[in-house]
């Protein structure tokens, strides 16, 4: 796998004009820093750096000296993965095994904890879980047809353009008239998924544990945590690269 080649201790260079999606692809490394401000590079990746930093109610100039921080930090750690260089074959199966295997699995452990933690707690946090159970169910239910649709439709159609490019395979014919049709619905869908993910950190106070939470209750929003942060990140994989990428090959091959 082709790793970043950004040369070390060469100091970081970025402009409130250009967009989040722009920042985070060709310095992957950010990734996390930008999840830890709260500043949206996935659903939001379209957006120029100064307006994700205003919406998540920050000040450029901090946000500046922490994304230099980090990537200083960075260049002392392994380089992170170059997704951008990496082939959409290989992109798509690293989302399949990582993401979406990580999200069905998820998917099923939180249901259960949400389950014992309304037992335990419906009592006195009835009306905060009865409200998480319906944002959760919600979101469960999208995400698993969601999950269906690419794997089923738009994945293989993304492999099947890669192949013919690469010489290995026919030409594809996209049954849905052009890839940008099912990647359309797709994105609205990664849209309405993060909507719900700001909902259930509103609702929990960013996960902030009751004072009577037990250990379930902490793994409950642990566990949410996670699905979103790995979700931010598969989302991420999909709109700003995968996505991109594979308009772009379709079109070589119309053209």
């Amino acid at each position: 796998m082709n790793k970043s080649t950004a040369a070390k201790n060469r100091p970081l260079k970025i402009s409130p004009e250009q967009t989040v999606r722009e920042l985070v692809v060709q310095h992957p490394q950010l990734r996390s820093e930008l999840e830890k401000l709260g500043i949206d590079y996935c659903c939001g990746g379209l957006h120029p750096l100064s307006a994700a930093v205003q919406a998540a109610g920050l000040k450029w100039r901090t946000v500046e000296d922490k994304l230099k921080q980090a990537w200083s930090s960075a260049q002392k750690e392994e380089p992170a993965t170059d997704w951008n260089a990496a082939t959409l074959t290989v992109l798509t199966d690293h989302i399949l095994d990582k993401h979406h295997a990580f999200t069905k699995e998820q998917l099923l452990r939180l249901d259960g904890l949400l389950q014992k933690v309304q037992r335990a707690h419906g009592e006195k946090h009835g009306e905060l879980l009865n409200q998480l159970r319906q944002l959760f169910d919600g979101l469960a239910e999208e995400l698993s047809a969601h999950l269906l649709k690419e794997e089923q439709i738009l994945f293989p159609a993304i492999k099947g353009i890669d192949a013919f490019m690469s010489g290995t395979g026919p030409r594809p014919v996209v049954h849905c008239g052009t890839i940008e049709n099912p990647i359309r619905q797709m994105m609205l869908e990664h849209d309405h998924a993060g909507n719900v993910l700001v909902d259930i950190r509103k609702l929990t106070g960013n996960y902030r544990l009751p004072a009577d939470g037990c250990r379930t209750f902490a793994a409950l929003y642990d566990g949410l945590q996670a699905l979103e942060a790995d979700l931010h990140e598969h989302i991420h994989l999909e709109n700003n690269i995968l996505f991109p990428k594979s308009t772009a090959q379709e079109a070589m091959i119309n053209s």
